[in-house]
């Protein structure tokens, strides 16, 4: 299914170009008015947020689809993003090479959220052979929910599951570009649009280590090709 930009008063490309701006780069929504306004367009910053709201997920959601196989052992852990005043919790998985798995933003780091993120990353990846994880119980408990259901299932294989922190190194430096591109943001007001900018901030971190091709396309091309 084809991002829809029906009814939009704006053309597509400049829709496009903002959100990727938005996503892609440390800048603030009165940042990007304001270097829209010198390119001659009037954009209010309450309509680049719905932009960034609206098209962000469905762009992800392509993503998913259209980006390239990753290797079968896993990198999970959490990072810190503050909603309304106070402390999130973002999900995120690489394969050991480094690329985005999945992700998933939730206001309680507990069972049920790690439950609900395994789940999540296996339906758009498949069954990972193993999994790196921090010393966290809830984590560790939620993978051993998931080995539960595929023991009593006919998927055969259990994933391994390893707790060895140097080994999540790689991911721990990958949540450095998430945070960059979120500091300016000055924290999220509602949840909602907390989980919707993320998914366009992913997409664009996604694009930056090439998941998607190996040509020499411009990084704003895959976007705009992803919402095609």
């Amino acid at each position: 299914m084809t991002v829809s930009f029906k009814g939009a008063q704006f053309p597509k490309s400049v829709i496009l170009h903002a959100v990727f701006f938005y996503v892609r780069y440390p800048v603030s929504y009165r940042d990007l008015q304001e270097i829209l306004r010198e390119r001659g367009l009037a954009v209010d910053h309450a309509t680049l947020n719905r932009w960034v709201i609206r098209y962000s997920p469905q762009i992800a959601a392509q993503a998913q689809i259209r980006k390239r196989p990753t290797a079968n052992s896993w990198r999970m852990d959490e990072t810190y993003i503050k909603v309304r005043g106070t402390w999130t919790y973002l999900y995120r998985a690489v394969d050991r090479d480094g690329q985005t798995l999945d992700f998933m933003l939730s206001e309680r780091r507990d069972l049920a959220a790690a439950r609900r993120f395994f789940k999540k990353t296996i339906a758009t990846n498949g069954v990972p052979d193993r999994v790196v994880i921090d010393k966290s119980g809830a984590n560790l408990a939620g993978l051993q929910a998931v080995n539960t259901i595929l023991k009593f299932t006919a998927t055969g294989g259990m994933i391994e599951i390893r707790q060895i922190k140097y080994l999540n190194n790689i991911l721990e430096q990958d949540h450095r570009f998430i945070k960059r591109i979120t500091r300016p943001m000055m924290a999220f007001k509602a949840f909602h649009s907390a989980c919707a900018t993320i998914a366009g901030i992913e997409v664009a971190h996604m694009i930056r280590k090439n998941q998607f091709s190996n040509d020499n396309r411009l990084p704003f091309q895959v976007f705009a090709e992803l919402a095609a």
